[in-house]
């Protein structure tokens, strides 16, 4: 650092000049966003159906195995809107490179585990990883197409989000039924090393850099701890007690932090977070929406892994492609929420989404105690799950950042991303935290899970469906109560209204 207080460029190496001259290399630039996009989502979804694996191999609580996930999410969290600031001052290839082999090395580190503590540690480093990519993704990929490949570019993104996500439990069923656990991390290896040789060698170096601004060190080492005592609260609090030392000193010292956080955030010439933009009502219930969404999805992957595989005692390759089912559904009808949106309105469209989720769950958590018979409606209810967020999630997102200040467009989709992330944190610490209150209830120990499994376990999965009902029906209310974003234009041609 300078000694005036602002962060130096790094030195990138250039691309390959005959690469760089075709005409398809910006396209190729594309595909190596992509890439990293598959893999981070890949990871997500294949790390949750392992978890059930992960529990009996290390003979561990239920309560512990969720730090796996969390990990990596409260990591990518904290350290989200610190790379993203980072990468406009020191430069975006390098980060980006760099974030890609931590990520491999973090995977192969997974993979060769021989305890808990060890496999928790390198999903921290993973999360390291994971942060330097998701911050500096989709900005090298619209600089290397322009405004008017922009579109485009981030319809390929979305896709190979949704493919990733969505290949996930079918190929981590797989693996885990063949070749083991460690598998559901080595596979991602020789893509990583791969894309990381590759993006050295072809992205190019960095434009467009801030220049003469100093970092937000002070934010940066208020938001790490405050961001930790939420989860621990989340996570921990049928562990310890909520009236216990530990969580009543947790709880105080995090709401100190988060207060001395936003005064600074308010305060300084140079936030790490702008927190301006949630002075707006509609803004401030689209990013609760965003949180309560990803809850939604994290959460039931969570609490239907270990359903399934402990509760039904379903082969985790069946298992997979079950929950396969709620990404599939989501990426099919999320291309299309948009213009139904704009035809009956972002905010009907919003509430009909967490109205399908709402009735979802309502059959899942009927039907948890059942006897097996009941796959077919399960499988449906599924669906009707993944099509009940994908309604919801992209008019929500869009209407969010449609609310946000002109002047604060930018920084109010950083805040999107955060909370994004932060609602997959909320999803996993919570649903984590239900099944071990059941367990405690049933046995009269949080840690004597090894016999909750079968009935006794389904029953703390219907708890769980219930805790997930409730974030449905706050995220529809929001939708059905929050101030517009903006006028609602009609369309001259069609009469329709566009979304506002």
């Amino acid at each position: 650092m300078s000694a005036n207080g602002t962060v130096p460029r790094l030195i990138e190496p250039p691309p390959l000049p005959f690469v760089a001259r075709q005409a398809w290399y910006p396209w190729l630039i594309v595909g190596i966003a992509c890439a990293g996009a598959f893999i981070a989502q890949l990871d997500a979804s294949i790390v949750q159906l392992a978890l059930p694996s992960l529990a009996v191999e290390f003979q561990t609580t239920l309560n512990r195995v969720s730090w796996v996930p969390i990990a990596y999410l409260l990591t990518l969290a904290a350290l989200l809107p610190v790379f993203g600031r980072l990468c406009e001052m020191w430069g975006r290839k390098l980060l980006y490179v760099v974030g890609f082999l931590l990520f491999t090395i973090a995977s192969a580190l997974c993979g060769l585990a021989e305890s808990l503590n060890w496999l928790v540690g390198a999903r921290l480093l993973q999360g390291v990883g994971g942060a330097m990519l998701a911050a500096n993704s989709i900005a090298i990929m619209t600089a290397a197409v322009g405004q008017s490949g922009r579109a485009r570019a981030l319809g390929w993104f979305a896709a190979a989000q949704a493919i990733g996500l969505s290949a996930g439990p079918p190929i981590g069923g797989l693996l885990l039924s063949t070749l083991g656990w460690r598998w559901v991390f080595w596979v991602t290896v020789p893509i990583g090393g791969a894309v990381t040789a590759i993006g050295l060698l072809l992205l190019p170096q960095s434009t467009g850099l801030l220049t003469g601004k100093k970092f937000d060190w002070l934010g940066a080492m208020l938001l790490v701890p405050a961001l930790i005592g939420i989860v621990l609260i989340l996570n921990q609090g049928s562990v310890w007690g909520f009236t216990s030392p530990a969580m009543l000193l947790t709880g105080c010292v995090t709401v100190v932090l988060l207060a001395l956080l936003c005064r600074h955030e308010l305060r300084t010439a140079s936030p790490l977070i702008t927190l301006r933009a949630l002075g707006s009502p509609a803004f401030a219930c689209g990013v609760i929406g965003v949180i309560l969404s990803a809850a939604l999805l994290y959460g039931i992957f969570f609490i239907v892994s270990f359903g399934l595989v402990r509760g039904y005692h379903r082969p985790v390759e069946m298992a997979g492609l079950r929950l396969a089912l709620i990404p599939i559904v989501i990426g099919l009808v999320a291309p299309f929420s948009g213009t139904l949106a704009e035809r009956f309105g972002a905010r009907f469209v919003g509430v009909a989404g967490m109205v399908l989720c709402f009735a979802s769950l309502l059959i899942l958590s009927i039907i948890a105690t059942a006897h097996q018979a009941q796959v077919a409606m399960g499988a449906i209810a599924f669906a009707l799950f993944g099509v009940g967020l994908g309604l919801f999630i992209t008019p929500n997102n869009h209407r969010t950042l449609n609310a946000a200040p002109a002047n604060l467009s930018g920084e109010s989709g950083a805040v999107v991303n955060l909370m994004r992330v932060l609602g997959g944190c909320l999803g996993v610490a919570s649903a984590s935290t239900v099944l071990t209150w059941e367990i405690q209830r049933m046995t009269g120990s949080h840690s004597n899970w090894e016999i909750f499994e079968g009935r006794p376990l389904l029953e703390g999965v219907e708890s769980g469906f219930l805790l997930l009902m409730g974030y449905a029906l706050v995220a529809g209310a929001l939708a059905l109560v929050r101030a517009k974003s903006g006028p609602v234009v009609a369309n001259s041609a069609t009469g329709h209204r566009r979304m506002p």
